[in-house]
């Protein structure tokens, strides 16, 4: 017979969000500085619970960056992953599913609703914990940075965070920023141009005002690399040619 007194765990729904971008050369973070307990003053991934049990969980995900961060040109959200560590918020069960995007030339950050104040965070202080971040958050943010590091060995996304026309130096500094390390410049030029269509020239050379001048390029039609673009640690080649 079934058990009548067994009623269904009550659990909690929130949505947190990876927003990254590049600037000055860097990956950066959307971070919010919590205004609210628990963590007040901590630095988080924006994000929240949903407004009401009809909101959808997308739309939820859109909502908090608009409310906390005043973001709304973000075209995709794609789920990351779902975190659900009984003890992971103080509150009580909440399960959180996080959203990733990885978007070029993003503006400056509003704070909104329960957020102190927003901003962008250089990746690498906070993977080396330099900023430390409310609930499990770093473990998000460590999860969306790899998968953010993994499109680029597969996808043709490194070259929306470059001009449209721009050189292999410009290319190469974006997966430099990405992927957190030094490329070998001969090794990642035999790569780009091994495969066909990633990118495709784009008129006669730059003067870059050292050197002879670079050749340009602009993004191609391949959109899905193969081979990949697998992330290496080579010796960087002292005196690497201007492109």
């Amino acid at each position: 017979m079934p058990d009548d007194t067994w009623k269904p765990p009550r659990i909690l729904l929130t949505v947190d969000l990876v927003i990254l971008t590049l600037r000055g050369g860097r990956l950066h973070l959307l971070l919010v500085r919590r205004g609210v307990e628990p963590f007040a003053g901590r630095a988080a991934l924006p994000g929240g619970f949903l407004a009401d049990e009809r909101e959808n969980i997308l739309s939820a995900a859109r909502r908090e960056l608009r409310e906390e961060a005043g973001l709304t040109d973000i075209p995709h959200l794609e789920q990351l992953g779902t975190y659900g560590d009984p003890d992971r918020d103080p509150r009580g069960r909440v399960v959180s599913v996080a959203h990733l995007a990885i978007v070029p030339r993003l503006p400056e950050p509003i704070a909104g609703t329960d957020a102190a104040a927003a901003e962008w965070t250089p990746v690498d202080d906070v993977l080396a914990a330099r900023v430390p971040l409310a609930f499990d958050h770093l473990r998000i943010v460590v999860d969306g940075v790899e998968r953010a590091r993994s499109k680029l060995e597969h996808t043709g996304l490194a070259t929306a965070f470059c001009p449209e026309v721009f050189t292999l130096t410009e290319l190469q500094q974006v997966y430099e920023a990405v992927w957190g390390t030094p490329l070998d410049p001969r090794n990642f030029y035999r790569k780009v141009q091994g495969t066909k269509g990633f990118v495709v020239p784009a008129g006669p050379p730059r003067a870059t005002g050292t050197g002879r001048p670079a050749r340009v390029y602009r993004a191609g039609p391949c959109r899905n690399l193969y081979p990949p673009m697998i992330r290496t640690v080579p010796t960087v080649a002292a005196g690497g040619d201007e492109r």
